[in-house]
């Protein structure tokens, strides 16, 4: 795996750039229903840009087989034949399912230069792509545990 500096596993939580504010939702998000619905972390995680703490999430060292959904709209995002083990305390991908289910913006928060990974259907904050993950791709999808749900694939 390649250099993994402080910078690129940082549990703080963050706010975009201006360009986050012209995307539009394509799925209407009711933030009642959301408050209701998701648990307080995975509400901060998506709604607010936090951050779960390192080496606490769900699916940090989840080995099964299957499809990694958003928790807000359930779109696909990333396949566990994607994820690898990292060193930083949050899940790793090295691609999602789709290039088009993820969004990527700039994030300038926090006096770093980071991109933000969202949700294409409805904005919910993921996480943060960084180019240090292994090889060919070099990306890693850092991706909190509390903006996704696991879907385990059946053998057939």
């Amino acid at each position: 795996m390649g250099n993994m500096n402080q910078n690129s596993c940082q549990s703080e939580q963050s706010s975009t750039s201006s360009t986050d504010s012209n995307r539009k939702s394509k799925i209407p998000v009711d933030q009642n229903e959301l408050k209701n619905r998701l648990t307080p972390i995975q509400y901060a995680v998506t709604q607010l840009k936090a951050t779960e703490r390192p080496f606490t999430g769900e699916y940090n060292e989840h080995r099964d087989r299957g499809e990694y959904l958003c928790i807000v709209c359930e779109q696909e995002l990333f396949a566990s034949d994607s994820k690898f083990p990292t060193e930083c305390g949050w899940p790793g991908f090295k691609r999602p399912i789709q290039q088009v289910n993820v969004a990527l913006t700039e994030d300038l928060s926090h006096n770093m230069i980071r991109t933000e990974v969202t949700c294409s259907s409805c904005n919910a904050h993921l996480g943060h792509v960084f180019d240090d993950g292994p090889y060919p791709e070099r990306t890693r999808y850092c991706i909190n545990s509390a903006a996704l749900k696991f879907m385990k694939k059946i053998p057939k």
